[in-house]
């Protein structure tokens, strides 16, 4: 991943951990940057599992996700 693609389109599907049905939906986002701000968010608010899916299709894991919002290494 290079620092452009921070500005190129992604989906955030944020998974709750702790429901019964277990159901979500994708939600797109103008930037990977505006996916991870709100994955982090979704991330701190409870127990969620984000994923998000860049525009080049790179799959980024819940556990990615944690590791390089909690770094700020993306901004």
């Amino acid at each position: 991943m290079t620092p452009a693609d921070l500005d190129k389109r992604a989906e955030l599907t944020v998974w709750p951990s702790r429901s019964l049905g277990r159901s979500a939906q994708g939600r797109p986002f103008a930037t990977l940057r505006e996916a991870l701000a709100a994955a982090a968010e979704a991330i701190a608010a409870d127990d969620a599992q984000p994923w998000i899916i860049t525009e080049a299709g790179d799959v980024l894991s819940p556990r990615w996700i944690r590791a390089n919002t909690e770094s700020r290494a993306l901004q």
